[in-house]
């Protein structure tokens, strides 16, 4: 009797440490178990909102001046290029842009550039470029766009991004991507926005999470991925599973042979 006690608990356990493909699937509309979903065809179509990063205080830009203006004239030409040919880490040449929003130039002086995009900041340093340079063409990036990714992924840490159009989905994956036991329901972004923090719950088992304000990632996000309530027993009752059971056959059998 007492065996098929114990044979009881160990189904109850592991059938409760299941975790079923519902929690798992990322973007479902309700097509989980179906098995006759259209192949070879547009089943839905999505128009998200557009989304464009405007620079912001603290913010790191790489700026290139070339042009064919004479060098001992050409005051505005690349700093990094002097460096040998160097290998140099792009946030140390970078232009910190400071609390006013502004990165400082010679001769031009400080220039605004928060609230601005890459392309309009790129714009508006050609035309003053075109002031002072022979033919100049003025190249922008944006080289510190990065989000940070914590909890149940494959590796913790901060991500930094060449592109700044980046969707949440492709953030998470460029930091190992989710795990096993991740809570895709309940995610928690941590967003700066007018010098607050923002707290907002993101559901990415949800397709319509393609049409939230939330689908693209903004700079200095922090993800927060929280763990499925089945983590405790497939991470620690699990592996210990085997020396549970072993232990009350051992038991059992020890009491048998008492009686």
């Amino acid at each position: 009797m007492r065996s098929y006690a114990v044979l009881f608990t160990f189904l109850v356990l592991a059938l409760t440490s299941c975790v079923p493909n519902r929690k798992v699937t990322l973007l479902q509309k309700g097509d989980i178990a179906q098995a006759d979903l259209p192949t070879d065809s547009v089943v839905r179509t999505y128009q998200p909102d557009s989304f464009t990063y405007r620079i912001q205080p603290n913010d790191i830009l790489y700026v290139r001046f070339e042009s064919i203006t004479d060098e001992k004239y050409d005051f505005l030409s690349d700093r990094t290029v002097a460096q040998g040919g160097m290998n140099v880490n792009p946030l140390m040449v970078g232009e910190l842009v400071d609390h006013n929003g502004e990165i400082p130039f010679p001769v031009l002086g400080k220039v605004k550039v928060s609230g601005l995009t890459v392309f309009e900041i790129q714009e508006k340093l050609q035309a003053l470029a075109n002031q002072y340079l022979d033919s100049p063409v003025v190249k922008v990036r944006l080289i510190n766009f990065r989000i940070t990714v914590l909890g149940e992924v494959a590796k913790e840490g901060t991500v930094v991004l060449s592109n700044h159009q980046v969707t949440m989905l492709e953030a998470i994956a460029q930091a190992g991507g989710l795990g096993e036991l991740a809570d895709r329901s309940n995610i928690k972004l941590l967003r700066q926005r007018d010098g607050k923090t923002e707290v907002i719950y993101l559901d990415l088992l949800d397709e319509d999470f393609v049409n939230s304000p939330y689908y693209y990632a903004n700079q200095n996000d922090v993800l927060i991925v929280p763990a499925l309530k089945q983590r405790p027993f497939r991470k620690y009752f699990g592996p210990n599973l085997a020396l549970v059971v072993s232990s009350l056959s051992l038991l059992l059998l020890a009491f048998n042979l008492t009686k």
